[in-house]
């Protein structure tokens, strides 16, 4: 054993975790740092380095990234999470709901993006039931967290742990995990997970102001104008029945009714079918009814809401607009540009009836509905400016959409069958999707975090170091001689212990990478024919990641909106650790050890 490139690889390693601890650099350019002085000393050979960058569990993280992004954007599961939470009015009745459904769909979907599309539907129960943000925001990410623990494929730390696996040569008759080897520990901790936080969250956790309340305080009032669908299921019942003077973010101002104007609009008020109710709103909150079905529809939009790509645009008017003077209807923006005005802000003025009919002033802020046109349409005008753009829909016709989903859930039933391997099924998903034009080559980059693929390899690089000269081999005879009175479950219980605190603060991926060598030389030290449960603690542990924001991706999604202390985490997410742990332990032990 070469002693001297053993202790170069531990200073290494102390280089990483502190860097990575005290945000020093980057973790890409930490890994790569150190990576490169490995080479330099000549512990890792160029063949080595770049061994990582071949790994097909790489490759198969960065496709779920892609796919999982292009389910998002088409809003099927964003309208079924809305659907499922419209009659949710208590804390825990919604709690139920949203903590089985997200730790539902986490053990297949990729959590990340899963996160992002439920937050603002946290953020609108929340407002409307009168319930902090603070009190969902954090359970939603802890959902997700336990969700994925279930499966192979539902956190990229358990796929890291499986390129790990393929990658050891301590096992080499052990090459691969299944998809459901995770569920043994996972679904029995997503039971005892969603009871803890459905009935210890509203308690643990603060009411902390969250910063999109801050912007929506702050943000342009607008007027618009819906009228009731003869479907809606507000037709008869009055104003406050409908629970339209409790709308968050949203004041009802006036009832157009044929030639009848009802101002003020008191709550006893009946609403009849094709009543014209103008608001006074907020924006995210106008964006929001383009693609609800509440039985409200905005006036303007028509036939745009069939569109299978639109976006909702902010301009402002000019001072030498040709429109300044002319109403809303007669500027003709449907025929001229390809879009439809559904709102107006005039600064420190009240606006009042139909929109179609509102004279347009210089300064005038219009939020818009556009269709693919209008870029083209609108890019010589002087007669307005865009200010930003809010939000973009796009629809999917019904045949694509059952390609995308339903390819999706093809794969991974393949893959868990062993028909195929799960790389091949969403690589040929994936090129259906560009053949059909589902989505566009050129978008796809926008999906891929090739951040998370350059750490993922240049650690499997330092895996393969630590092995090479003998560190993970010392560190783990002195982790079974400190750990040994307590038997198989003490070292189980210390390689959890080590792992969960190295993911909290260093990240999960870099956790897992450095335990994982250290972990499978004690399996292999112990004489254990199956070194399973010793792979399986390393990844629960680096996965099941709730005491501190930084150590998962889902945590720090939610880490700002949710107006939330570092301490808030350790609150609420400590115990949860323990009966994690606990759990994870016992059930590794007693199935594959006893």
């Amino acid at each position: 054993m070469n002693y001297f490139d053993t202790i170069v690889v531990l200073i290494v390693l102390l280089f990483i975790v502190v860097s990575l601890y005290r945000g020093i650099m980057g973790p890409g350019f930490t890994f790569a740092t150190g990576v490169i002085v490995l080479g330099l000393f000549g512990i890792l050979s160029p063949r080595e380095i770049m061994a990582g960058f071949a790994n097909v569990q790489i490759a198969v993280i960065l496709l779920l990234l892609i796919i999982g992004d292009m389910i998002r954007k088409t809003s099927v599961v964003a309208i079924l999470f809305d659907r499922m939470f419209r009659k949710s009015r208590s804390y825990k009745g919604f709690m139920w709901r949203m903590t089985i459904l997200v730790g539902g769909f986490s053990a297949f979907l990729n959590n990340t993006p899963l996160v992002a599309i439920m937050m603002p539907y946290l953020y609108r129960w929340g407002k409307k039931n009168n319930i902090p943000v603070s009190k969902l925001l954090i359970p939603l990410s802890y959902a997700a967290i336990l969700g994925g623990c279930a499966t192979l494929i539902g956190t990229s730390t358990n796929l890291i742990v499986n390129g790990l696996v393929e990658d050891q040569t301590v096992f080499p008759e052990f090459t691969s995990l299944g998809l459901f080897d995770f569920s043994i520990v996972g679904v029995p901790m997503v039971l005892i997970g969603l009871i803890y936080l459905v009935f210890f969250a509203e308690k643990l956790l603060p009411v902390r102001k969250d910063a999109m309340e801050d912007f929506t305080a702050k943000s342009r009032e607008y007027m618009v104008e819906v009228f009731v669908r003869k479907t809606s299921g507000m037709i008869g019942k009055s104003v406050g029945e409908a629970g339209l003077r409790n709308l968050k973010g949203l004041f009802l101002a006036e009832i157009i009714r044929e030639s009848e104007v009802i101002r003020p609009v008191s709550p006893s008020t009946f609403i009849m079918e094709g009543d014209i109710l103008l608001f006074a709103g907020d924006t995210q909150t106008i964006v929001e009814m383009i693609d609800s079905d509440s039985g409200l529809q905005l006036s303007q939009v028509g036939m745009f809401v069939k569109k299978p790509h639109t976006e909702v645009l902010e301009i402002v008017i000019s001072h030498n607009s040709t429109i300044i003077s002319k109403t809303v209807r007669e500027t003709n923006f449907r025929g001229k540009y390809d879009a439809a005005i559904i709102a107006i802000h005039r600064n420190g003025e009240k606006i009042s009836g139909k929109i179609g009919k509102v004279k347009l002033n210089a300064g005038d802020v219009l939020l818009l509905l556009v269709g693919d046109d209008f870029n083209n349409l609108s890019s010589e005008t002087l007669d307005f400016y865009l200010i930003s753009k809010i939000k973009d829909f796009r629809k999917l016709k019904p045949y694509k959409l059952v390609v995308l989903l339903g390819g999706t859930a093809l794969a991974i039933l393949l893959s868990a069958l062993n028909v195929i391997s799960l790389f091949m099924a969403l690589t040929i998903l994936l090129i259906l999707v560009m053949i059909l034009k589902i989505a566009s080559p050129k978008d796809v980059h926008k999906s891929l975090d090739l951040n998370l693929g350059i750490i993922i390899a240049l650690s499997l690089a330092l895996g393969i170091a630590m092995v090479k000269t003998g560190l993970a081999h010392i560190i783990a005879d002195n982790f079974i001689r400190a750990l040994e009175p307590f038997g198989v479950i003490g070292l189980l219980a210390g390689i959890f212990i080590i792992t969960n605190l190295l993911a909290s603060y260093i990240t999960n991926k870099a956790s897992v990478a450095l335990i994982f060598p250290i972990s499978i030389t004690v399996a292999y030290d112990l004489g254990l024919a199956d070194p399973t449960p010793f792979i399986l603690i390393v990844a629960f542990a680096g996965a099941a990641n709730f005491i501190t924001p930084i150590g998962y991706q889902t945590n720090l999604m939610v880490y700002g909106p949710g107006g939330y202390a570092f301490k808030d985490f350790f609150k609420i997410g400590f115990p949860l650790t323990i009966l994690y742990g606990i759990t994870t332990v016992t059930i590794l032990y007693y199935y594959y050890l006893a």
